[in-house]
């Protein structure tokens, strides 16, 4: 395990997270962690982001019910980034979609 210490945050403490389905390879969203998030994660074995927008900790599926549970984390080489390989309950989405990345910029 890689302590949260030994990571390159952003200067606001954070590290982004991308996360990925562990059966489609489908990228579902990305977010951010700060420590609390990190640890949380670890701990409970669920994914656990920080809000920016809130400006607090939050459980992915606390009030949709569309949890993520923990199949691996990985930290890029540069560790300044985690990807995150989850089982997701229902739409990783908050608009109802499987992904967060549904809008295609080129043709």
């Amino acid at each position: 395990m890689i302590p949260f210490q030994e990571l390159k945050l952003l200067e606001n403490g954070l590290i982004p997270v991308i996360v990925q389905a562990h059966d489609t390879k489908a990228v579902l969203m990305q977010a951010y962690m700060n420590q609390e998030a990190y640890e949380k994660t670890m701990e409970t074995g669920r994914m656990h982001y920080y809000s920016r927008s809130r400006g607090c900790l939050w459980l992915k599926g606390e009030t949709s019910g569309h949890f993520q549970d923990v199949e691996a984390l990985y930290a890029d080489c540069d560790l300044d980034c985690i990807l995150a390989v989850v089982r997701q309950t229902g739409p990783a989405c908050h608009t109802g979609s499987y992904s967060c990345f549904f809008n295609r910029i080129t043709e």
